[in-house]
């Protein structure tokens, strides 16, 4: 991986959070829009980090820390597509900055790659569910602005970083769109899983199975729940947090223990 790309990426990273401090903070002289382009740069300086790590590897490298990685770059870019928009630039000061330390962790913390070798069909299934996972996690950045901003309202101490906060119903409207795209692609991730994986038993993923069909579940009811019943607020809320905990649980513990812990692929 080439240390220059990775560093470039931080850098623009970390500009783009300390900019968007500075526009929630109302500094007159900040362009909104200028922290988003930053963290687009950061996110394509991310995205060519990884291609020239495959590169050297001869393949995707989709473990523990890169997985980690991968899901933060998506999350980023995605938060910065949304902010050219959208007035949901806060959450790029959690975002951005977290972008960057985990392509760091990535670049010195994991061991250099050898690409294990992978078909097709286990490449989409990979690809589908670092999508979702990339979707659900900023759906998860959202529920917790609308869980901070209904806190506030409810306790009336409104502090500057709330008053900065998009209205809260554009806040409950994305975070509902981006579970909906997040669980369409987590369907399709599970459905590639079972027609494409051969053994579950055999690689350890009956555990990362379970749990991400509770998190399916939960997903879908929640969704269900918005459409039939208007589900919201802190019900929405915890439901959300609640899937994308055990989804989390399903994906990154079976990582950490089989590659961290056990150092061994699954």
């Amino acid at each position: 991986m080439s240390g220059l790309l990775v560093y470039a990426a931080v850098i623009a990273y970390f500009a783009a959070a300390v900019w968007q401090v500075r526009a929630l903070a109302g500094d007159a002289g900040v362009r909104t829009r200028v922290p988003a382009g930053l963290a687009l740069l950061g996110a394509a300086g991310h995205a060519a980090a990884h291609l020239m790590a495959w590169h050297a590897s001869g393949g995707p490298d989709m473990h523990f820390f890169a997985a980690l990685s991968l899901i933060a770059f998506g999350t980023a870019a995605l938060t910065a597509e949304l902010s050219l928009s959208r007035p949901v630039g806060a959450l790029g000061v959690v975002a951005y900055p977290l972008a960057a330390l985990l392509l760091l962790l990535y670049h010195y913390g994991a061991a250099p790659a050898t690409a294990a070798s992978m078909g097709w069909q286990i490449q989409l299934h990979a690809w589908l569910s670092l999508l979702a996972y990339a979707a659900l996690s900023l759906a998860a950045l959202l529920a917790i602005m609308l869980w901070a901003q209904e806190r506030g309202l409810r306790q009336r101490r409104l502090g500057r970083l709330l008053q900065v906060f998009p209205p809260l119903t554009l806040v409950e409207t994305l975070m509902f769109r981006l579970i909906g795209v997040g669980f369409a692609l987590l369907t399709l991730s599970l459905l590639t899983g079972v027609v494409f994986v051969e053994n579950l038993f055999a690689q350890h993923l009956v555990h990362k199975t379970v749990l991400s069909l509770l998190a399916w579940v939960i997903f879908g009811i929640l969704l269900l729940g918005r459409v039939r019943y208007g589900w919201r607020g802190r019900r929405a809320v915890r439901l959300a947090l609640v899937a994308m905990a055990l989804l989390g649980l399903g994906f990154f513990g079976s990582k950490f223990v089989l590659e961290v812990i056990l150092a061994r692929g699954e």
